[in-house]
């Protein structure tokens, strides 16, 4: 089955720069899109970052110029290189894949950018 495993998140000084890590199994990874969502306290999960097959990317407004997301094939894993984050990017942070209609996620990894 279709598995994900998210790390390095963390606390952050606001300036300051993470790397996420998104290792896949149990798809076709090659074949398809991944992408990373976020959720804030009290808000909806939102489309951070996308990246498809053809490695063409697409990032969400806010986040254009300071993150960077990136896939390795042979490995099997998506990364979000997060620069100059700010407090409004505290969030758990999802890899996610859609299959057709439905969406498989990773158990999340917890971003806090604070002083």
């Amino acid at each position: 089955q279709v598995h994900f495993v998210e790390s390095g998140g963390g606390l952050v000084q606001p300036g300051g720069s993470l790397r996420l890590s998104c290792a896949a199994s149990g798809f076709g990874f090659n074949n398809y899109a991944v992408n990373w969502f976020r959720q804030a306290p009290g808000k909806q999960r939102e489309l951070v970052a996308s990246i498809d097959n053809a490695f063409r990317t697409h990032y969400e407004d806010s986040v254009k110029g300071r993150f960077s997301i990136s896939r390795d094939n042979g490995k099997k894993t998506v990364s979000l290189q997060m620069n100059r984050l700010q407090r409004e990017d505290t969030a758990i942070y999802y890899c996610n894949v859609y299959l057709g209609a439905s969406p498989y996620w990773g158990q999340g990894t917890q971003v806090t950018v604070s002083s």
